[in-house]
Order: C-alpha cells, then sequence, then structure tokens
C-alpha cells in the first residue's frame, strides 16, 4: 500500500509532467497530508508517515478529494463543489463539466459517482466498471438516473462514473424526516420505480438486485428516479445453466432475496419484488419486516396484508411475477383494516342517528317549503323566457356581423389570388426562359463530351471547365418538387482517376438567397422544449444570405463503405477514442461512419480530391443549412415538428406537439426515411455532421455570401449540424448549431461533403 509521501512523489511527477497547475499539486498534497494526521497530530518526523498505528483517515480517495479540485483526463475534466454522499463504494459529488464533450448536450452540472482504488485496483474490476457504465448509458427511461460516461482520473488512478445531477432526497431521508408514510403515497412513489424495472427487464433483460429506500430519488420536482443500476444482473442463456453477470453477495442484506445467493442461478423479476415487498413494509411501520417493533401495518387490510407477505416470501414462485403485478394486487385487495372498520362502524351509527334527526325536520317544513318552491319556479320561468328573447337578438346580431366580415374576406382573398397568379405566371414564363437558354448551353456541352470520349477523352458527368449556364441548367433540372423525391438520372458520380471506382453520390444544389438563423417565435418554441438561452443565442441575429456559386452536396452522409475504400487506400490512421469500424452499436457499408475527428474529415477530402481529380471539401455552414432548408421557413424542413417516421432521434421526447416514437440506440442506413424537397437525405437526425466554419457564440460579424467563416471564434472547436440518434427533436432543428473539438471523435458524428462546380 503507497505511502503518504509516496503519493506525493506521484503528485510531483504529474505536476513536472504539466497534468497537474501548482494550486492543483498544492490542494492536493494538503488533502495527502490531512487525510494522513488527525488535527493538531501531524509529527514533526517524516518518518512517522510509515506507522501502521497512525489514526485513522477522514472519507475519501487514496490521496483524497476536496472542494475546487478538478478531476478526469486532459481532455474531460471535471471541477469538484460538493460532495453529496460517501460510503463502502465511494463518494458521490456534485460537479461542474469543464470539457467541451458538455457542448453535446447534457448540462454543465452532473453527479461524479468516484470509486475507491480497492473497488479497481484489479484490471478484471476495472473492466467489470467499463462493461457496467456501457450497460447503464442504454438505460434511456425517464424513472431511470441518466449515466453519460466514465472516466479515470490521471492523477489518483481513481475510476468514476459521470451522471446526471438530480436535486432532491431519496426515500431514506424522506424516512428519517416523516416518519411513517400513507399506503396511497407509498404506492404513488413506486409506481415509477415499477415502470423502470418493467423497462429495464423486457428492453434489457436486467435485475436491478439492489431497491431499497436510499436508490430511489424523489426529486424537488416532484420526479422519483431510480438510482445505481451499478449491480445489475442480465441473464445470460449461454447453456443449460444460465447465471447472473453479478455477484451472488450484490444487494443490501435485509432487502436481497434469500435465493440472490445462490451461484448460477437465472435472474428473474422476483429478486426485485422482495426488495420492494421489504420496503413498502418499512415505509409503513418504519422497521424491517422480523426487526424488533415490527408488526403487520395497520394502514393494510387482511388481504393486502397477505399479498405484502407473499412479496417477501422465501418461495420466488409464490410472489408476485414483477413489482409492477405486485403493487396492482395491493390495490385491490383494498380493504379497511381493523382500525379503519371500528372507526366506520363508529361514523355509521353516528350518521344513522343524524338521518333519523333530519328526517323529522324535514316532514315539519316540507308544507310551507312547497308553496315558496311554486312561487320561486313561476319567476325562474318569467326570467329564462326574457334571457332566452335577449340571447336570440344577441345571436342575430352577431350572424349579420360574421356574414359582413366573411364577405370582407372573401374579397380581400380573391384579390391577393390575383396578384399572385399575376406574379406567377411572369416568374413561370422568366424560369422557362432561363431553362431553354440554359439548356441549349447544355446540350453543346454533352455533345463536345462525346466528341471528346470518342477521341479517347475521359467523359464525366459533370466538368470543371463548364459554363456557367451550363451548370445553372443541370442545378435547376436536378432539383425535385416537394412532392417527389430525385431519381437516380439527376444524381452526379465522379470517377476515380485510376477506375477503381467513384465518389460519392452528388446532388446539385443551385444558387439563391435565404434568411439564416431562428426566428423569435421558433427561438421562444425551442425555449419551452428545454433549450438552454446560450445555445439559441448562436442562432442569432437571423440575417439574409445569398449562396453566389452553385455546388454540389452529397446525397447522403458518407457511408461505412466509402470511408472503409478510403481507409484502404490511403494512409490515415485513426486518432480518435471511437472505433469507427465497431461504434458499439450494428451498421453495414450503407450506414453513415461515426467515430471521425474534423481532421480525420479533412484528410478524407483531400483524398476524394486527389481520386477524382475534381475539387472536394466540408460545406460552410451557410451552404449546409441552405440545403437542408431546401426553400422552406419552418423549424425543419418536414414543418415545425417532426416525428421519427421522417428522421432518426430519440423518440421519447416530443416536440412542439409532436407525436412519440422510437429510441433505436444506434444509427440507421442512409436511405432509410425520404429526402428533402432538394434529394438529400438524413438534414435531420441519425448523425451531427462537421461543416468547415469555426465556432462563433453568435452570427455577428459573420459572411453574407455563403463562405465558410474562419477567422476569430473559438479556433480549437468547429460547428457540427443536424443532430443524431442519441438526441431529442430540439437539436434536429435547421438553425440549430453545435459546437465541439476537432481533434476529438464520437459515436454521434460523421460527416458530409460538397463538390466544387466553378
Amino acid at each position: 500500500m503507497q505511502t503518504a509521501i509516496d503519493k506525493i512523489r506521484e503528485l510531483r511527477a504529474l505536476h513536472d509532467d504539466g497534468l497537474l497547475s501548482r494550486q492543483e499539486f498544492e490542494l492536493r498534497k494538503n488533502a495527502i497530508l490531512d487525510a494522513s494526521y488527525q488535527p493538531g497530530e501531524r509529527p514533526a518526523d517524516p518518518d512517522a508517515l510509515y506507522d501502521a498505528a497512525a489514526p485513522a483517515v477522514r472519507p475519501g480517495t487514496e490521496i483524497g478529494l476536496m472542494t475546487g479540485q478538478e478531476i478526469g483526463p486532459q481532455n474531460r475534466r471535471y471541477r469538484l463543489e460538493r460532495l453529496i454522499a460517501h460510503g463502502g463504494m465511494g463518494q458521490v459529488w456534485q460537479a461542474t463539466d469543464l470539457a467541451t464533450h458538455a457542448e453535446l448536450g447534457h448540462s454543465a452540472q452532473v453527479a461524479l459517482k468516484i470509486l475507491p482504488a480497492h473497488a479497481t485496483s484489479a484490471a478484471s474490476h476495472a473492466k467489470l466498471l467499463i462493461q457496467e457504465a456501457t450497460r447503464a448509458r442504454r438505460l434511456a427511461h425517464e424513472h431511470i438516473v441518466r449515466v453519460y460516461e466514465w472516466a479515470q482520473d490521471p492523477a489518483t488512478s481513481s475510476f468514476f462514473l459521470i451522471m446526471e445531477y438530480l436535486e432532491g432526497e431519496d426515500l431514506d431521508a424522506v424516512l428519517a424526516r416523516e416518519g411513517r408514510l400513507p399506503l396511497a403515497r407509498v404506492l404513488a412513489l413506486l409506481d415509477p420505480v415499477a415502470a423502470a424495472l418493467d423497462y429495464a427487464w423486457d428492453r434489457h433483460h436486467l435485475v436491478h438486485r439492489d431497491i431499497k429506500p436510499g436508490n430511489v430519488f424523489v426529486t424537488t420536482k416532484g420526479d422519483v428516479k431510480l438510482l445505481d443500476f451499478g449491480i445489475a444482473a442480465r441473464a445470460r442463456a449461454s447453456g443449460p445453466a444460465s447465471k447472473l453477470d453479478a455477484p451472488a453477495t450484490s444487494g443490501t442484506a435485509g432487502y436481497r432475496a434469500p435465493e440472490a445467493v445462490i451461484e448460477g442461478r437465472t435472474p428473474e423479476p422476483t429478486l426485485d419484488v422482495y426488495a420492494v415487498s421489504v420496503m413498502i413494509h418499512q415505509l409503513l411501520t418504519g422497521v424491517l419486516p422480523g426487526e424488533p417493533g415490527g408488526t403487520v401495518p395497520e394502514t393494510l387490510g387482511a388481504r393486502q396484508w397477505e399479498v405484502l407477505r407473499g412479496g417477501f416470501g422465501r418461495d420466488p414462485a409464490a410472489r408476485p411475477a414483477s413489482v409492477h403485478a405486485l403493487l396492482a394486487a395491493i390495490r385491490a385487495a383494498a380493504g379497511p383494516s381493523a382500525v379503519e372498520q371500528a372507526a366506520q362502524d363508529a361514523r355509521e351509527r353516528v350518521e344513522q342517528e343524524r338521518v333519523a334527526r333530519e328526517l323529522a325536520a324535514r316532514r315539519a317544513i316540507e308544507a310551507e317549503a312547497a308553496a315558496v318552491i311554486k312561487a320561486q319556479q313561476d319567476e325562474q320561468r318569467r326570467v329564462q323566457l326574457r334571457e332566452q328573447q335577449r340571447r336570440e337578438r344577441l345571436e342575430a346580431e352577431q350572424a349579420r356581423l360574421a356574414r359582413k366580415e366573411s364577405l370582407r374576406q372573401q374579397l380581400l382573398a380573391r384579390r391577393d389570388e390575383e396578384v399572385a397568379k399575376t406574379q406567377a405566371a411572369k416568374e413561370e414564363a422568366a424560369r422557362k426562359a432561363a431553362q431553354l437558354k440554359a439548356a441549349a448551353a447544355y446540350l453543346a456541352q454533352q455533345k463536345k463530351a462525346r466528341e471528346d470520349a470518342a477521341a479517347g477523352a475521359v467523359g464525366e458527368p459533370v466538368s470543371q471547365e463548364r459554363a456557367p449556364d451550363a451548370v445553372a441548367a443541370v442545378a435547376l433540372a436536378d432539383v425535385p418538387t416537394a412532392a417527389a423525391p430525385v431519381a437516380d438520372t439527376g444524381i452526379l458520380r465522379d470517377a476515380f482517376i485510376d477506375g477503381s471506382g467513384s465518389g460519392p453520390a452528388m446532388v446539385l444544389i443551385q444558387t439563391g438567397r435565404f434568411q439564416m438563423g431562428s426566428p423569435e417565435h421558433e427561438r421562444r418554441i425551442a425555449m419551452a422544449a428545454g433549450s438552454q438561452k446560450n445555445w439559441i443565442a448562436r442562432e442569432t441575429p437571423q440575417h439574409w444570405v445569398g449562396i453566389e456559386r452553385p455546388f454540389a452536396m452529397g446525397r447522403y452522409p458518407v457511408t461505412v463503405g466509402e470511408w472503409r475504400a478510403f481507409a484502404q487506400a490511403s494512409s490515415w490512421q485513426p486518432a480518435g477514442e471511437v472505433d469507427w469500424a465497431a461504434p458499439g452499436f450494428p451498421q453495414t457499408d450503407d450506414h453513415p461512419v461515426v467515430g471521425v475527428t474534423w481532421f480525420d474529415a479533412l484528410q478524407y477530402v483531400a483524398w476524394l480530391s486527389a481520386a477524382t481529380g475534381k475539387r472536394y471539401r466540408l460545406p460552410s455552414e451557410a451552404e449546409w443549412e441552405y440545403a437542408c432548408r431546401a426553400g422552406t421557413k419552418t423549424a425543419f424542413n418536414t414543418g415545425d415538428t417532426i416525428a421519427t417516421t421522417q428522421a432518426n432521434f430519440d423518440g421519447t421526447f416530443t416536440y412542439n406537439g409532436g407525436p412519440r416514437g422510437e429510441f433505436r440506440h444506434g444509427t440507421t442506413k442512409v436511405d432509410t426515411f425520404a429526402p428533402n424537397a432538394w434529394g438529400l437525405h438524413d438534414m435531420h437526425g441519425n448523425v451531427w455532421e462537421w461543416v468547415q466554419d469555426v465556432v462563433h457564440e453568435n452570427y455577428d460579424g459573420a459572411p453574407d455570401d455563403g463562405s465558410a467563416w474562419e477567422t476569430g471564434g473559438d479556433q480549437v472547436r468547429r460547428i457540427l449540424r443536424g443532430g443524431s440518434w442519441l438526441y431529442n427533436p430540439r437539436y434536429l432543428r435547421s438553425a440549430l448549431r453545435n459546437g465541439f473539438s476537432a481533434v476529438l471523435s464520437n459515436d454521434i458524428v460523421g460527416l458530409r461533403v460538397v463538390r466544387e462546380l466553378m
């Protein structure tokens, strides 16, 4: 075991290597010394640091943690703000996320669960932590605390989990403050727990194995969250005897079912039913079943007690099949308890006596009341007649005004229709004239291309030397209507010079002018959906941008197959954190590639340009938004809302009244969804797409000619557009701008390319 001197030497080595600032070194050194000696007992002799009989240290990691320290790898740092809890399985801190990874959506405030060194000292233990963190990251449910990632602090070698930060208290604290809880409240608190456990079993075949009041959290908003799926067990049917992923000793004594200690037993939801039944008894009585002072809960009827006692019985087969079934059975068996029955009988006797007295009094006044009632009825009929006459006069006047307004609106609409028809006729005539002129130039160019091919020249779909009018003609011919996708004949694809293949399918985009950014009403809706103010500010001010040159844009994001051709033909070596060939979910050659950095994307377009002899590059941010909108002015090119039948995103969330959909847990093929009006697929969702521009906090000073904005701003980060499969729909809006470090990769980030025409 390391001594305090050894730990301080390691800290000094990290400081010398530039991994710790001087201030951070001093803070951690003092924490080590404080952990080694109680106040007032620090010896003058340094050799005393090796004394095995030194007083017990304060709670903390082996080299000490304190408020204000930063932990984590160099590109993913977290500042510790407040110690929330600590125990045998480590410490839980509130922390501020300082890494650029925070730009991909989760809050800057997170919870860090820092495991003690002994829990991950062996390689097998560390591997188990990584597997558990990966498993927990897939649990996307509103009543399960979200786990974002795991990391290791190079200064302490401590592993930790990055989780959703919650404000509130667990049921242990509620029970300590309020004492016994009423049955109705207990069942209401456990309904979300049942829903979370059903989701974990149905979707992932997971059993929690450590249900207890300390792992059920009630937020300040009243939401219920299930914590600590870290020891959750998965049923693995790899042979006749299925077994658990988690050790038999997992769980907490008193809440652990008897069969949980049997090695090799298949995990079933009845393990969690046992723990929840014990917890219900504790919440109703204040003690666990069988403890001194434990009794039948007074708030339970006889049949309800039989259901609850069966829930924590020793025979798993006799328990309800799930926690949801347990709660339903308790409700179905509702009936008064003995105390409640006695009180109810007393109330009924009092009520009978009261009814008898009232009946006698009522008979005495019925005769007198009859005359009064008749007089009131006569007066009421007269009032009703006058009110009916008044309503009829008012309705007649309203009908007259409505007819007058309808006539006025018809006249205005007829006038606007005539103006629109005249304008449309002028625009159609001008468009046809431009098409005829450009088509003639295009036919002449095609004839020349065929003559060159006959003479031995290499042909290509679109020449770099084509006249601007010819390029515009092709662009106009290839733009689809909003009601139909682009046919393959309108797609440009450059052949490789060596004849080994061809580049990505490209769609020709004509010049035009559009308003870049979001209008005020769209920003209000996005804020209501949960967007942060600093994200919304990036979309302002809304401004006009002119796309001065036509260009071709990739019909799809770059696919796995296209990236594999590049990787095999070039000297490219991956340097990111995600393996593009195995990102953690299934992919084919027709899925979009992920796990590429911005610098990887630059290498790809450089290789593609050399392979085809054409000029390929990343799109500018203005070109991307222009192509994504495809002439629309709404939040998405599908309208002011979007569904998972139109794009790949986390459908457990909705936007602006849209429908709830599915969460696919990975990418989809690039041709899964219909294209936008200009023939481009996956402009919303599936993967974030790199563009050329540097990150700026708003559009003040941005170019208005469609070119990339590469001066000023945050030079270490580049813009991402489009949203991804992991994100909720508010991140898919056409105007939304994200930023990410140019040297990092992620399993939700890909790219789309542009080919210059002039």
